[in-house]
């Protein structure tokens, strides 16, 4: 089955201590149905000093949010959306875009443009 929220996407956190807060997904854990957003959900970490690698201490790290807890933000509207999927034939290839329900754009190929125009 396709995610319907991937690496690199904005969202937005539904529910919980940091409802509201929107930010880019760093990571998305399939097995688990939760995914990293950069800048939500920090909790503090324990960490124990390795020699000539790093320092002990206490450290604040970004923590998984269960996947149905936030909602992905259409780059095209801008809104906060739900996730559709698009089957197109493309010569002799079947592809398959996520598209925004409310301005009715696929959301993969406005991501490859903006992707095209920074690099």
């Amino acid at each position: 089955m396709a995610s319907k929220i991937k690496k690199g996407d904005t969202v937005v956190v539904l529910r919980g201590k940091e409802k509201g807060k929107t930010g880019e997904v760093i990571k998305v854990l399939r097995e688990k149905n939760r995914v990293v957003v950069k800048g939500v959900n920090f909790v503090k970490k324990h960490v124990k000093e390795i020699p000539n690698v790093r320092k002990g201490g206490i450290y604040e790290v970004e923590a998984p949010i269960h996947i149905s807890n936030v909602m992905l933000v259409c780059p095209k509207c801008g809104k906060p959306t739900r996730v559709g999927f698009r089957i197109v034939q493309e010569g002799d290839v079947f592809r398959k875009y996520r598209y925004c329900k409310k301005c009715n754009e696929n959301i993969d190929l406005v991501t490859e443009k903006v992707k095209k125009r920074e690099g």
